[in-house]
């Protein structure tokens, strides 16, 4: 099961930061199990919304050269409110630190209201498939790929527009 956890990116600072948002719907799966008689999402995929949401920025300023970004570590890590189904979470990531092989962010998400959900400091690792494994180097194109369209699906080249003073 793959869980896309930022349904639309509303800002991006290139090289700063970004922001997106995710709204926590009853249908989503894992609600079932989490909890049953008080369904929320859970902390672990809060923290991940906050991951993918940074992994978009990273994307755009390495311009897609790798086609894996992962959670390295997360420091520092507070959570404050519950987000329930019809609520809306807003992710920000801003940039501490991007090279080719890593990133740092600090993140924090909000619920709609603006009360805190979580925050934390991002350590991500950059790379490729063919890295790790050369036979599959052929993964990475495909994986970038789609990718690129998950990020035109949730708005990203309208945010990167409107960054750059376009329409």
């Amino acid at each position: 099961m793959k869980f896309y956890l930022v349904d639309r990116i509303e800002r991006i600072e290139p090289g700063k930061r970004i922001v997106g948002v995710k709204a926590v719907s009853l249908a989503e799966e894992y609600l079932a199990d989490h909890f049953p008689a008080f369904p929320v999402l859970p902390g672990v995929l809060m923290l991940e919304a906050l991951v993918q949401t940074a992994a978009w920025l990273v994307r755009l300023q390495q311009d897609w050269s790798r086609s894996l970004i992962v959670l390295a570590a997360a420091l520092n890590v507070r959570y404050g409110n519950f987000v329930a189904p019809g609520r809306s979470l807003r992710m920000q990531a801003d940039v501490l630190d991007l090279s080719d092989d890593r990133a740092v962010f600090k993140g924090a998400a909000a619920l709609d209201d603006g009360s805190k959900a979580v925050q934390g400091r991002l350590e991500l690792k950059c790379f490729n498939v063919a890295d790790v494994l050369p036979a599959a180097a052929a993964a990475d194109g495909r994986i970038v790929a789609q990718l690129q369209e998950r990020f035109r699906l949730i708005g990203g080249p309208e945010a990167l527009a409107a960054a750059r003073g376009g329409a």
